[in-house]
């Protein structure tokens, strides 16, 4: 997109929303002090404005590369799931969080739905937490110790459970649930269609959390169809043939 100088914080946000979430990472207020240039705004929190014009500029920049992800070894699937999923996710919790108390906090009289949009995030928020951990220091471990065996022909693999079906059970039902969960969400904000009137945050919020919703759905896809079934396949692969 186009950015200037003299252009308001305000007026970017109206344009595209994607762009609240560069100034909400920089502090600058893009909702009701947000008639201030975007010059003037970087100035006011110390923040280098050729920095915040190259991240402006690429808030439309696709980023997700088209690849045959069934094709990728099973150790670099899993550095690719941890360095773009687990990441968003661990960086984007935080700020949901703050639009959704904010939102819910200030318009929640008038709109019940977002007080119950907030609560559940916040129980899906936990959840992921708690998931993430088991993912890369239990189950994505254990994978790389399978793809380690098949590499040096040994079945010297010590599991911390007796088949690596359970984990991989654990972690789908898992992911069911905040799947079901941000269904709940999407119902309750009609499809992510802030209602009229609504403030930039207001906004900001219900964009990011259907960007948080599509992520999701890649990153599920990733594990629950080529990281499991193939995971599954190579520890019989080690322990029947190797």
């Amino acid at each position: 997109m186009l950015v200037s100088r003299e252009k308001t914080v305000a007026s970017y946000v109206t344009e595209n929303i994607k762009t609240a979430h560069v100034f909400k990472k920089y502090g600058i207020d893009f909702c009701c002090g947000g008639n201030i240039s975007v010059e003037k705004a970087c100035k006011k929190h110390n923040v280098n404005y050729l920095t915040l014009e190259n991240e402006l500029s690429s808030v439309d920049v696709i980023k997700d590369v088209i690849e045959d992800y069934n094709k990728w070894e099973l150790d670099f699937l899993m550095i690719y799931i941890e360095n773009v999923h687990h990441l968003y996710i661990k960086e984007n919790l935080p700020l949901i969080s703050q639009y959704a108390n904010k939102v819910a906090k200030v318009h929640g009289d008038k709109h019940p739905e977002i007080v119950e949009v907030n609560k559940l995030f916040h129980e899906i928020a936990n959840e992921l937490i708690s998931h993430l951990q088991k993912e890369e220091q239990i189950l994505f471990p254990f994978i790389k110790q399978l793809v380690l065996a098949k590499k040096e022909k040994t079945k010297k693999v010590t599991p911390p459970f007796q088949t690596i079906n359970n984990p991989i059970l654990m972690m789908e039902h898992e992911h069911d649930y905040v799947g079901n969960v941000m269904k709940q969400i999407a119902k309750l904000t009609n499809s992510y269609s802030p209602p009229e009137g609504a403030c930039n945050t207001f906004k900001a919020l219900y964009a990011k959390l259907e960007e948080f919703e599509q992520d999701l759905h890649k990153h599920v896809h990733l594990e629950n169809n080529i990281l499991h079934p193939k995971a599954i396949a190579l520890e019989k692969q080690i322990m029947l043939n190797t």
